[in-house]
């Protein structure tokens, strides 16, 4: 079933996700009236020989020159210049969330822009076409310029594109998909890149997997703490309402109702290493950050990243920065951070799960056979890997701003590039979580005791569903990747 996204309400994160396949944009009457009343001012304000930045002059640095007299050509010469992008293409997903958002941002009828072109990018958005979209050359501070800029050619048949997964020259993939070649003007072409979709779409999608892994590791902390016959004292109401956090009381709320019924076996120390006995505090201050990026992303996802902006009831053509995407920036690099530190976590316990001096007698690396066989050996390496990657790119981009475009953007935020990070940290961090699901999966196989805690059980139950114990040594690189779904899924009715 297709799945249908209105564009005359703010977009949701699960909007985004959907536009990964083929969904139905709604272009309904209301978005048609006011994008045609601000095109239809627009054209009036050009007979008037006002002043419209882009329009009737040149480009950033260069806005006191006037533009070119033909508007298309106009067009031509606003997309050409950006055609300056390298590196890697972006993810197929990224690019068609980042699409769905332009024509979000656009119709809420402030751009200017020609209705068509709202028209064009729901025609796409129906399709499996992707616009191929180079990753590096956006500062985020004009907007995504050179992104959009490549995302906007191939929709006008030029450069390259994705069509069911293969990647074609633009305009056979239009072909072949039934789509026309985008027709557009200096203000269509112009509101296309002017705003910072890339990175309020990225930011959204990390922000999603981060809170996917965010409940995992919640779910998996109790499983441990299940396994070992820890106390729950750490999760005590009173203890989590006296520290005053709202997080950490909702995360040991949660916790509370995943480790229901479970039975300390006594056996364990009176408090436990701070990678249990301190992960609804730890937690609990990751929800508090991810809240904060909740709201700047929903924020972002009902704005009008522009300029200039046209507001015809009151006959103005305003003047601005919209285009400034600090504030997803800002999100973003505390998403890194959160990434980090919950990743650490999650590598803390596995490390303390495969220890034979701390995980209860358990046998060292919960090999099956020790020496004969490696267990979880293999899968601990990656994990530590994985870990010092996520913590290695963790160093802020929102405060790296560097002067370009004749002094023009004297001030920048780089949230493009603390976004597509946090993207790829979240990535990372699903296989870090795997990875401890999986070594869950192992001890209770080499001699963990049974979970008392029915949540924890049925956790454990859907894990041990997707991964065979590890007996004989085997490559466990897909079953990381499994693990990690399922207990994903799994956490999903916590939440």
């Amino acid at each position: 079933m297709t799945t249908e996204v209105d564009l005359d309400v703010p977009l949701r994160i699960a909007d985004l996700r959907a536009a990964r396949d083929p969904v139905k944009v709604v272009v309904g009457p209301q978005v048609r009236e006011r994008v045609t009343a601000a095109r239809t001012f627009l054209s009036a304000v050009l007979g008037d020989d006002r002043a419209v930045y882009g329009a009737t002059t040149g480009f950033g640095a260069l806005v006191g020159y006037a533009g070119r007299a033909d508007l298309r050509d106009q067009a031509d010469n606003t997309l050409a210049h950006l055609g300056a992008g390298q590196g890697p293409e972006l993810d197929p997903d990224v690019v068609r969330a980042t699409v769905l958002l332009r024509a979000a941002s656009l119709a809420r009828g402030a751009s200017g822009v020609s209705p068509h072109v709202i028209d064009a990018l729901a025609a796409m958005l129906a399709t499996t076409f992707v616009p191929a979209v180079p990753r590096l050359g956006s500062v985020g501070a004009s907007g995504d310029l050179i992104p959009l800029g490549a995302a906007a050619q191939a929709l006008r048949g030029r450069g390259h594109a994705y069509l069911d997964g293969v990647r074609l020259p633009a305009g056979e993939a239009l072909k072949r998909a039934g789509l026309e070649p985008l027709p557009l003007d200096g203000r269509d072409a112009l509101a296309l890149v002017n705003g910072t979709s890339l990175t309020t779409a990225a930011t959204a999608l990390a922000l999603d997997a981060a809170r996917s892994a965010h409940r995992a590791v919640q779910v998996l902390t109790c499983l441990l703490a299940d396994l070992l016959g820890s106390d729950t004292q750490f999760l005590d109401p009173r203890l989590l309402a006296a520290y005053g956090h709202p997080g950490a009381v909702d995360v040991g709320a949660r916790m509370r109702r995943v480790g229901a019924g479970l039975v300390a076996s006594g056996a364990r120390p009176l408090q436990e290493p701070y990678s249990i006995r301190c992960a609804p505090q730890l937690l609990g201050a990751a929800e508090d950050a991810l809240r904060y990026v909740d709201a700047v992303v929903g924020a972002d996802l009902a704005s009008v990243t522009d300029n200039p902006l046209f507001f015809p009831d009151e006959d103005l053509v305003v003047h601005g920065g919209n285009f400034f995407g600090q504030p997803a920036a800002f999100a973003a690099d505390v998403l890194s951070m959160v990434v980090a530190q919950v990743g650490n976590l999650a590598e803390r316990q596995l490390d303390l799960l495969v220890d034979p001096n701390r995980n209860g007698g358990l046998p060292p690396m919960l090999a099956a056979g020790p020496g004969q066989q490696h267990g979880l050996q293999g899968v601990q390496l990656a994990a530590t890997a994985l870990i010092t990657e996520i913590r290695r790119d963790t160093m802020p981009a929102s405060m790296q701003s560097v002067p370009t475009n004749l002094h023009n953007q004297d001030v920048v935020p780089l949230g493009t590039q603390a976004a597509l990070r946090a993207l790829d940290q979240t990535r990372l961090l699903h296989l870090v979580v795997g990875s401890l699901a999986v070594g869950l999966r192992q001890a209770a196989y080499v001699g963990a005791r049974a979970p008392t805690a029915p949540g924890c059980a049925e956790a454990l139950a859907a894990v041990a569903a997707a991964v065979p114990p590890i007996d004989p040594d085997r490559p466990l690189d897909a079953d990381v990747r499994r693990a990690a779904d399922v207990i994903a899924d799994f956490s999903v009715s916590f939440s």
